[in-house]
């Protein structure tokens, strides 16, 4: 059995040593996921500009927006990125905080401070920072919903 390791750097090391030593394989591409206890906070694991690892706060992410086999994920801070698949991460995510708009977007619910209708069945969206992100047919419904609109 495969497994994948998000935790902070100081500890990422020790962790997959401990573990390889017992027989359990480390691989990004496990099915399994092994966290840090976050007291309830929700971090996701991404990478710097420098490709640094670190844990990222899901209260500071705006958007996630899939770009081929890489997701960026903005924030006030700045831009991080992952390579983890973007229904992993947002199985990850609080449903109730974010939602999914597009194949390739999901949004943070306190962020979206505009929501405009379209002609054609999809809503276009300002978030905080300033972005317009569409909501495309497929989630259109969802998002009705969800919203009560």
């Amino acid at each position: 059995m495969k497994f994948r390791i998000s935790v902070s750097d100081a500890d990422y090391g020790k962790l997959k040593e401990y573990l390889e030593g017992h027989g359990v394989e480390i691989s990004e591409d496990a099915d399994y996921l092994i966290t840090e206890n976050t007291d309830g906070h929700r971090f996701l694991t991404v990478r710097d500009e420098d490709r640094e690892r670190l844990q990222l706060p899901a209260e500071e992410i705006i958007y996630l927006e899939a770009f081929g086999k890489e997701i960026e994920i903005h924030t006030a801070q700045g831009t991080f990125y992952s390579a983890e698949r973007m229904y992993r991460l947002e199985e990850a995510l609080d449903s109730r905080e974010f939602i999914r708009i597009s194949k390739s977007v999901i949004v943070s619910r306190k962020h979206i401070r505009r929501i405009r209708p379209t002609l054609s069945m999809k809503y276009v969206l300002t978030l905080s920072d300033g972005t317009l992100a569409d909501v495309t047919r497929s989630y259109y419904s969802d998002f009705r919903r969800e919203f009560n609109i």
